[in-house]
């Protein structure tokens, strides 16, 4: 480039090529604030590069005017390489931050860089070679150089390099859940030039070099065929040998299925296998798991133990035991003395329970007691369903411990919590005592301790006393009659009126129901 013609070539170019770029600018600069707010920095690197390219053009000219040609050159030349950054920055922005974005097509991180980057490189090539500079030996020049410093800088050339293929290739991308051959899992939240970065359950960070991250075998969690899916969990226990696995399975599958756990996947459903029927060497125990898909993998731990917990509840139940290895010695005295003492105080606190609740509150000590004797020990897990609205029922539950949300569901299907009951009180009262179905479910809120009341016993203990039907009859009645006036206004009359036949349907029903004489019986 000849000295000469600077000053006007100057002249000439830069006001053209600046009000250019400034007319450019401020169409970027209102896309971006419209579309792209988060990228308002980017307009302010446009700004400081603009000022940049004018204040080299100025400066070049005074260098000129001072009889300083090869200062003039130089500086026009660094405006030069302003303009054509500012020329990329600008290109970068509206392909990038604006159309792909609004197109919704995602690029990796590093691969944006690398194709601004060479972008740039082109820029500055561009202008080596319109100030007469050649390229190609300059680039042969500096190959040895370019040897060396790639020698030297291997192991982190090797993790840009992987960075940019893993983010190219989409095997491992930001929000994926991994385990590492160490055994660590966590959730990776960024894949940076160098390294990626893990969060791990602990609240630790764990960074892992991208080329490390290609080198192993990783796991990804909770994805199939590229897409995201549950993760299947295992919670192990021992149930003593003697029962059947059939029936273990049964009751531990009927419990997990029977209400929703959260993070626990519907579909597949949750299920109980037998692996061993002497786990770990002991001979006493049957090793059992149960698999479930987990939803939330930041909460395998909790879940587990929310699974545990109905594992443990539903063989209480069913008065299964849990597995104690042969191993362990146990020594009590054991006398039959201390044994029947044991029994008589749990049957005397089950009859106090009984004796707080107006459904038994006319019995003699003694017909308490004998009842007390006839209760089985039910506990539930928060969450659990103890009674289902439209069965059958079975059984009747004094609510001994704990609390419980009553649900009704309505005929167009919604299901809502209508009142709350807390111990001591009972409830499935009216089915067990009539026949008729389950009119409300009854979940537990929390862990709850029922003792539950089967047909067949309080069957045999109202045959044994008749009488007692007349009485159950009346507090049916009252609560019917209870709840009518809590849904609208009864007057004084009609509650009578309205007693007398609701104790005289219960009646009936009840006396129906167990096979009683029908004719009235005599008021205790």
């Amino acid at each position: 480039m000849q000295e000469a013609p600077l000053r006007s070539m100057v002249m000439s170019e830069a006001p053209k090529t600046a009000l250019t770029l400034f007319f450019l600018l401020v169409l970027v600069a209102y896309l971006v604030g419209r579309f792209a707010p988060a990228e308002r920095r980017r307009i302010r690197s446009g700004i400081a590069l603009l000022v940049l390219y004018v204040g080299m053009a100025g400066l070049s000219l005074l260098a000129d005017a001072l009889g300083e040609p090869s200062a003039a050159r130089h500086l026009f030349a660094v405006g030069v390489l302003f303009e054509h950054c500012l020329g990329v920055l600008l290109a970068a922005v509206l392909v990038f931050h604006l159309l792909l974005t609004r197109a919704r097509v995602e690029i990796p991180d590093i691969a944006r860089d690398v194709t601004v980057g060479a972008g740039y490189a082109v820029a500055v090539g561009a202008l080596l070679h319109r100030f007469g500079v050649q390229v190609p030996s300059l680039l042969a020049s500096g190959a040895v150089a370019t040897l060396v410093l790639g020698l030297s800088l291997q192991a982190t050339l090797g993790n840009v390099i992987g960075g940019l293929a893993l983010q190219l290739d989409g095997s491992i991308r930001e929000g994926d859940w991994i385990r590492l051959p160490d055994k660590t899992e966590g959730k990776v939240v960024s894949i940076r030039w160098r390294h990626t970065v893990i969060e791990t359950r602990n609240w630790d960070s764990a960074i892992v070099p991208n080329a490390q991250l290609l080198a192993q075998n990783i796991l990804i969690l909770g994805q199939r065929d590229a897409a995201a899916a549950p993760h299947r969990m295992w919670v192990y226990f021992d149930v003593d040998y003697r029962t059947s696995p059939d029936r273990v399975i049964e009751v531990v599958e009927a419990a997990l299925r029977a209400a929703p756990i959260p993070c626990v996947a519907a579909d597949p459903p949750p299920n109980c296998v037998c692996l061993a029927l002497a786990a770990d060497g002991h001979a006493s125990v049957a090793r059992y798991a149960v698999r479930y898909y987990l939803t939330d993998l930041a909460r395998d731990d909790p879940t587990s133990s929310v699974i545990l917990s109905r594992v443990f509840s539903s063989l209480s139940r069913a008065e299964i035991p849990l597995g104690i290895p042969a191993a362990a010695l146990f020594v009590e005295d054991r006398t039959e003395k201390r044994e029947l003492r044991k029994v008589e105080r749990e049957i005397a606190r089950r009859a106090e329970v009984l004796a707080g609740l107006d459904l038994f509150r006319t019995l003699t000590d003694d017909e308490r007691h004998d009842l007390a004797r006839r209760l089985r020990v039910t506990p539930f897990a928060a969450g659990e369903i103890i009674t289902r609205q439209g069965a059958v029922a079975h059984w009747l539950y004094v609510l001994a411990r704990g609390s419980a949300d009553v649900r009704v569901r309505t005929a167009d299907g919604d299901e809502g919590v209508v009142a709350t009951v807390v111990a001591p009180t009972i409830f499935g009262e009216q089915g067990l005592m009539t026949g008729e179905r389950r009119n409300a479910t009854v979940v537990a809120s929390g862990e709850v301790l029922c003792l539950r009341l089967d047909k067949e016993d309080f069957r045999e203990f109202i045959l044994a006393r008749p009488e007692m039907a007349d009485e159950i009859s009346r507090v049916l009645a009252e609560r019917q009659l209870a709840h009518d006036q809590g849904a609208r206004a009864i007057d004084e009359q009609s509650s009578a009126d309205r007693m007398s036949i609701e104790q005289g349907r219960m009646l009936t029903a009840v006396q129906r129901f167990f096979g009683l004489s029908e004719e009235p019986t005599k008021r205790g």
